[in-house]
């Protein structure tokens, strides 16, 4: 695999757009969502029920396969596609979000990041050319920047202060990487709620020049309401040919909310996340199986759903095996809140293409505020 990924806008709907990342593994059709495999599995799930839930591409962590089982390990394993049975896309998170999370256990300095490992405590230096050198051994096909991500809310001079690091550490990462036939690399925008730093930042990125730019530094604690005020300028700071990333997002309405205002790519750890712990995302909203009412309903999650757990399984039973504590629960409702989100996306990215995206929206919100109450 030698070509290098490029973008295609194909259509615009307002700010929303449909286009396509394509790779040397297969195209990824935007606006996309990207289920978090972290430690090299999106947990509960095999890869083959991941790409039957209909998505094009992973993401995988620098941070965690750094520490176990060890970049090395994996590219004399054959890479990271191979190690997890996964032939599609692979995006890899630089680290960067990981290792700031890390309260306590890190020190920031120019060179990079010093942490102790949450595993065993050993040392290590993260580094914009360590983080390269990890993404390149893991065989990501769409490298992050290695960047810092301050907690929200901040002061405007420690956001300020941060920002400029990450975007020095963005030319170290565009350097380090090098020659990248088959890699592209994606630049980091961050600047906080502070939207002339967010303009700094963007501007500083496209004068590098990347395959793409990641909007960094939300969904931190700042809110829903915050995040789209940011959105509502941030995506237009960025070339309009490359595909815009939100990371770490998120809820269904997040996702309908950042589409709308220009966003192609997402993650998020939360339909995994949810599934194992009792909860389901519907087109009426969420459904928590592991309360009392759903014990003797014998009717599925979403009578519209085509996944296995509607197909199959009654609340009632999700209700019992999630009480019993069966593994079982944890693989049906992250399988179904996969298929969920890709139908989502699939959806979106329809309504897109037939200029019909606020009708899309407005259709979204009305089934949700009908509550799963009534009667599906």
């Amino acid at each position: 695999m030698t070509d290098n990924p490029s973008f295609k806008l194909n259509v615009t709907d307002g700010a929303a757009r449909a286009g396509v990342v394509k790779t040397g593994r297969g195209d990824v059709r935007t606006p996309a969502f990207m289920p978090v495999g972290t430690a090299g599995t999106v947990k509960a799930m095999l890869p083959e029920s991941v790409a039957a839930t209909g998505a094009d591409i992973l993401l995988g962590n620098t941070y965690h396969l750094m520490l176990r089982p060890g970049a090395e390990r994996v590219a004399d394993l054959g890479g990271l596609h191979r190690f997890m049975n996964w032939p599609k896309p692979i995006l890899t998170d630089s680290g960067g979000f990981q290792v700031m999370s890390l309260a306590g256990m890190r020190k920031v300095s120019e060179e990079g990041v010093r942490f102790t490992s949450h595993i065993d405590g050993s040392r290590h230096m993260l580094s914009p050319e360590r983080s390269m050198e990890i993404q390149r051994l893991l065989g990501s096909d769409i490298v992050m920047c290695f960047d810092e991500c301050p907690a929200l809310p901040a002061p405007d001079t420690a956001i300020a202060k941060s920002m400029r690091l990450s975007m020095r550490w963005a030319e170290r990462s565009k350097a380090a990487l090098g020659e990248r036939s088959g890699h592209a690399l994606f630049g980091i925008q961050q600047g906080g709620l502070n939207r002339e730093l967010r303009e700094e930042s963007a501007e500083a990125l496209v004068a590098m020049g990347f395959d793409g730019y990641a909007i960094g530094g939300l969904a931190v604690g700042e809110g829903q309401d915050a995040m789209f005020d940011v959105l509502d300028h941030a995506p237009a700071m960025l070339p309009r040919d490359k595909p815009r990333y939100l990371m770490g997002v998120g809820k269904p309405d997040d996702i309908v909310g950042a589409v709308k205002r220009g966003i192609d790519m997402m993650d998020c750890v939360l339909p995994s996340r949810s599934g194992r712990t009792g909860q389901a995302f519907t087109r009426r909203g969420t459904v928590n199986v592991k309360n009392a009412r759903h014990a003797n309903d014998p009717r599925p999650l979403d009578d519209t759903c085509t996944c296995p757990a509607c197909r199959n399984y009654s609340r009632a039973y999700l209700h019992h095996v999630f009480r019993a504590g069966e593994m079982i629960s944890g693989m049906l409702l992250t399988w179904h809140n996969l298929h969920y989100y890709q139908e989502l996306m699939s959806g979106i990215r329809d309504a897109i293409r037939d200029g019909r995206f606020l009708a899309f929206e407005s259709e979204f919100h009305a089934r949700r505020a009908k509550g799963d109450i009534a009667p599906l």
